[in-house]
C-alpha cells in the first residue's frame, strides 16, 4: 500500500529548491543591509552643534584645508579646529549669530566643542593621515568633494574592501604633492602612467601595501 500520493515527491523537489533560493535570496538580502547607508553611513549627514559649511568656508571664502586641520600633514590624526580658530575669524563677523552660540560659549567656558564624528574607524585599524598625504593621497580620494558639501557626510564606506582597492592599485589615486588639497584637481588621461611615475617618485613600496600588519598592529 502506497503511504505517499505521487505529488508528494513534486512537493518535496519544490521545498528543496524553495530552501535554497530563499537561503540565497536571504543572503543577498543581508550583503544589500551590510552594504546600504544604514550601516556604511554613506552620504548621510551627521547632526552638529554647529551646522559647519565646507561649501561655504572652502569654495566661498578659499579657505585652505589646513588652516583648521593642521596636523594633517605630520600627524596620523587630521585635527579638529580649537574654538580659537573659529573664533579668529567669528569674533569679528557674525559676532551675534544665534547659530555661532555654542561657539562664543565654548570660549566663555573653556569648554571644547563636541563635534559628532563623520569618519570613525574601528580602534583596530590604523590609519596615518600624514602617510597618505605626504605620499599625494588627495583629500577628494577618501572624503569626497568636502568643498561641495554645505553639510558634511562620509562620501565613501571606508570599509576594508574599499582600503585594499586602492592598496592594490595606488597608481589609480596618486596625484602630484602640490596638488593633494586641490579639491578640483581632475586626473590626466594617462593618469596609470602618472600614478607608476608617482610610485617610483615617492619610495612606495607596492608589494608591502596589502601586508595585514600595515593597518592592524
Amino acid at each position: 500500500m502506497q503511504v505517499f500520493p505521487p505529488s508528494t515527491n513534486t512537493i518535496s523537489r519544490v521545498s528543496i529548491f524553495g530552501a535554497v533560493f530563499f537561503a540565497v535570496g536571504l543572503l543577498f538580502v543581508v550583503y544589500l543591509i551590510f552594504r546600504s547607508p544604514y550601516i556604511t553611513q554613506v552620504n548621510v549627514t551627521r547632526d552638529q552643534p554647529v551646522p559647519f559649511s565646507h561649501e561655504h568656508h572652502i569654495t566661498a571664502l578659499g579657505i585652505d584645508c589646513r588652516y583648521c586641520h593642521t596636523s594633517v600633514e605630520s600627524s596620523t590624526f587630521a585635527g579638529i579646529p580649537a574654538t580659537e580658530t573659529c573664533m579668529s575669524c567669528h569674533s569679528q563677523i557674525w559676532v551675534n549669530s544665534p547659530m555661532l552660540e555654542p561657539v562664543r560659549k565654548s570660549m566663555q567656558t573653556n569648554e571644547p566643542i563636541r563635534w559628532n564624528r563623520v569618519h570613525d574607524l574601528p580602534d583596530y585599524a590604523y590609519f596615518n593621515h600624514a602617510v597618505h598625504v605626504n605620499k599625494g593621497v588627495g583629500c577628494v580620494s577618501c572624503h569626497g568633494r568636502v568643498d561641495l558639501m554645505p553639510l558634511t557626510w562620509k562620501a565613501e564606506p571606508m570599509t576594508m574592501e574599499w582600503c585594499l582597492g586602492c592598496h592594490r592599485e595606488p597608481e589609480k589615486h596618486l596625484r602630484p604633492i602640490e596638488e593633494v588639497f586641490n579639491m578640483t584637481w581632475t586626473p590626466p588621461k594617462d593618469q596609470l602612467a602618472l600614478g607608476r611615475e608617482l610610485i617610483k617618485k615617492q619610495h612606495i613600496p607596492v608589494d608591502r601595501l596589502t601586508n595585514c600588519y600595515v593597518c592592524h598592529r
